[in-house]
């Protein structure tokens, strides 16, 4: 701290600059309180009364006055060196502060002129926060500036680091809650420094906040030792400054020297690199900044010390409407920030208070890369068909669709290298999930050591893998909100470490979707690979198909799910998909050599369509079914084709219709899903009254859920995975959950009783297949040659 008190006494800020800040801060914190309670007299123009507040109080108070603090003097250092900065609110309702900033700064009522600049306009400001009709109480999509939802606790770092990739002239202020710290994610993400390129990328300042508690709970990082907490952030290779206390102008000349300071090593730290790229990693400034909770709040309530301490995180004063002493407590606390010297008669903010803000896009309300699809440009694409495979004959044996697929990210990167606004994100699984060819055209990025065994690593790579999804996520969708492009992969069961983050992401896309002021997005496209039928070697914990369930919840006008059958299905669906804007694209596909069903062309219409009859493979031309099979996924449809060779060779009579779905929503009605078909188109594939049995990637009941209104919903059968693994032969993993091409004839028998007899001796045949294959595992150790060798021969 020697450094930063040395700096403090020669701060050149007038005392009438000080005495402005302090102003600017307080009309800030008053617009706040007055959000939580007010619908009326919002100047205090009379003394206040019951009708003046709300009847029902929502807010936090506890960690807005801190916020209000930052962003003030951030307007400072923003004005005094052109900075282009934007504002990332980490702990989790601190709504209050963002919108009172953004109303002072003027981009509120930019974007809501009802919201306008006057005493009406502040009486609609303060009756919409957290009120029927109006704004949430944390920082929200409604919320100009912010591009981190206020519930997304945990994510805000990894979200300002995927921000400041590949926009070198950008500052995120990202304001770490002290709470919040104590999530995984939020803990893992301090080392995104190591990623960091201090040429080709804009810098992070983290501010970490510590006003002391949670919601009812002392904060770790609060309660350790200055030296123990100073030393825990070296450690993570930041140089961390503390600033504490809780008089507000000597708060104000540190809070100001020390940002002074900070930007200045900031800008040192850029021209250096930018001389000398292949320096060593820099170590970037961070703050630590303590406050009291629920700071310039009432001191004490009802006899109990409420600034400082836990009772100051929602609402201070629970119940002025029916307690005259809370009402006199709220009175003479919104009086005490002296709105009366802060706005004039019409309740407009003082001139040269206003003066205090930066100007056009320079406000941390109007900065574009918080409403990225302002900003967002088309990629540059390949065309996917130059890179298919050439079916000559159905089945025919492909290296792999990940690894096909990989020779078309590797020219998606390629093409986009000069625009620098795509990367590949993994948790350490590119080369696992096959994507091998990206690296002849790119590395992954790297800031820390690097040694000769090391391979595709570099200060400047497209790739971005480090080993915890929480951050791949985080980085990307920091990527997408700021209005670049990317492609998440992962393997499929521990995809579900980002549940949380995907709904707060698809919730975002939901909102914003109806803000006209908002520009779409690219699409969220998460790729998984390694999925759950080709886990056979890892076992049990590795199989997990459920996040395609997960999914599903959300809003139909945000998500989709694809299974692509084969390579050329899969570069046709990604070719979509990149090209997307506004949704959450997820694409499950394996990585391992398997058949081939259609040609390029093929795949094109049939992915366009999106569920469709495959004429070559069924026999009911010109005639009704018996029977219809139905596959979504890649083993599903080789065991569904499999299946029906058998049927075709031992039971030629027999009519089989096969369906395969490449999007799984084409099932949902249309009334319920964009892509949804309709009753009749639905029934013309899969019939009104006869029996489908229905191979499906995941867990059987979702497609259920799915059909559950349609006609033919009584007699639609589906096996997939019901939880049964371990470690095995792939064929065997269809077999634990019966949906392998034995039980699938055997399921096609029992739901058509008119075979009768004719068909028992090919049950017989498949029950001693089953326990053939059993023995022959066992013994072994891969799967029967008429497993491995199998072909498509009808």
């Amino acid at each position: 701290m020697n450094e930063q008190a040395s700096y403090v006494q020669n701060n050149d800020l007038s005392p009438e600059q000080l005495n402005q800040i302090d102003a600017y801060w307080r009309a800030s914190n008053y617009l706040s309180v007055g959000q939580i309670y007010l619908h009326d007299n919002p100047l205090l123009k009379e003394p206040l009364k019951i009708e003046h507040i709300k009847r029902m109080l929502l807010g936090h108070w506890g960690t807005t006055p801190g916020q209000n603090f930052i962003y003030v003097h951030l307007n400072r250092i923003i004005k005094k060196y052109n900075i282009n900065m934007l504002y990332i609110s980490g702990p989790g309702h601190g709504g209050p502060a963002m919108v009172s900033q953004t109303y002072l700064e003027g981009s509120y009522s930019e974007i809501y002129p009802d919201i306008s600049r006057d005493e009406a306009g502040l009486k609609k400001l303060f009756t919409q926060f957290s009120f029927p009709g109006g704004i949430p109480s944390h920082v929200s999509p409604e919320c100009p500036g912010s591009m981190h939802e206020g519930g997304e606790l945990g994510y805000s770092l990894s979200h300002a680091f995927g921000a400041v990739f590949d926009n070198p002239d950008l500052i995120v202020s990202c304001i770490v809650g002290d709470g919040e710290a104590e999530t995984g994610p939020l803990a893992t993400a301090w080392h995104s420094n190591k990623f960091l390129n201090p040429v080709s990328d804009g810098v992070v300042l983290p501010i970490l906040h510590l006003n002391g508690y949670k919601i009812a709970n002392p904060a770790v990082l609060a309660r350790i030792p200055e030296k123990e907490l100073l030393a825990l952030f070296e450690g993570y290779g930041w140089k961390p400054y503390l600033i504490a206390g809780d008089d507000p102008i000597t708060m104000h000349r540190e809070m100001a020297a020390l940002l002074d300071m900070v930007t200045e090593e900031i800008k040192t730290i850029k021209r250096l690199a930018t001389a000398n790229p292949d320096g060593e990693r820099p170590c970037w400034p961070m703050i630590i900044l303590k406050t009291p909770k629920g700071w310039t709040g009432p001191k004490m309530v009802d006899g109990l010390p409420v600034e400082g301490t836990f009772r100051a995180h929602q609402v201070p004063l629970t119940n002025p409407v029916k307690n005259p002493e809370h009402l006199r407590q709220l009175e003479e606390w919104l009086r005490s920030y002296r709105p009366n010297e802060l706005f004039d008669d019409n309740g407009r903010l003082l001139p040269e208070l206003i003066a205090l803000a930066p100007d056009g896009e320079r406000r941390m309300g109007t900065n574009p890369h918080a409403n990225g699809g302002l900003l967002l440009k088309d990629l540059h694409m390949p065309k996917f068909d130059d890179y298919g495979l050439d079916v000559s004959e159905r089945g025919i044996a492909g290296p792999g669709d990940t690894l096909v697929l990989g020779k078309f990210m590797r020219d998606v990167i390629r093409l986009n290298l000069e625009n620098r606004n795509f990367r590949l994100f993994g948790p350490d699984e590119t080369l696992s999930n096959k994507l091998d060819a990206v690296f002849e055209t790119t590395e992954r990025q790297w800031q820390a050591e690097i040694v000769d065994s090391d391979v595709f690593l570099k200060k400047g790579g497209r790739v971005m893998e480090m080993l915890s999804e929480h951050q791949c996520e985080g980085w990307l969708e920091g990527y997408l909100l700021t209005g670049r492009h990317g492609l998440f992969n992962c393997y499929e069961a521990f995809i579900h470490i980002i549940d949380s983050m995907f709904n707060q992401h698809a919730k975002w896309l939901k909102v914003t979707s109806g803000l006209p002021w908002r520009r779409p997005l690219a699409s969220l496209n998460i790729l998984l690979a390694s999925h759950v039928w080709r886990q056979d070697h890892n076992g049990f914990t590795h199989q997990d198909p459920g996040f395609i369930d997960h999914v599903v919840n959300k809003k139909a006008s945000v998500v989709r799910v694809y299974l692509p059958p084969d390579a050329n299905c899969l570069l046709s669906v990604m070719d979509h998909c990149l090209k997307s804007r506004h949704y959450v694209n997820v694409v499950v596909a394996g990585k391992h050599p398997s058949p081939q069903w259609l040609s390029v062309e093929e795949a094109t219409i049939h992915c366009t369509k999106g569920i469709g009859i495959w004429n070559w493979a069924s026999n009911d031309d010109g005639k009704e079914p018996d029977a219809v099979m139905a596959c979504a996924g890649d083993v599903p449809t080789l065991e569904t084709l499999a299946a029906v060779s058998i049927l075709r060779s031992k039971l030629p009579e027999l009519k089989i219709r096969v369906v395969n779905v490449v999007d799984l929503m084409k099932l949902q009605p249309e009334r319920e899903h964009p892509h949804g078909l309709n009753d009749t188109d639905f029934d013309a594939l899969f019939t009104k009254n006869k029996p489908v049995i229905f191979a499906f990637h995941a867990y059987p009941w979702l497609i259920h859920r799915l059909t559950y209104r349609r006609t033919n919903h009584y007699n639609i059968h589906v096996r997939g995975y019901k939880e049964e693994g371990t470690i095995t032969t792939p064929f065997d993993m269809t077999v634990l959950n019966e949906m392998d091409r034995f039980s699938l004839v055997q399921d096609v028998i029992d739901r058509l009783p008119q075979l009768g007899d004719r068909a028992a001796y090919l049950k017989q045949a498949m029950k001693d297949k089953l326990i053939e294959h059993h023995h022959y595992i066992r013994e072994n150790g891969i799967d029967m040659p008429e497993i491995l060798d199998w072909k498509w021969a009808i």
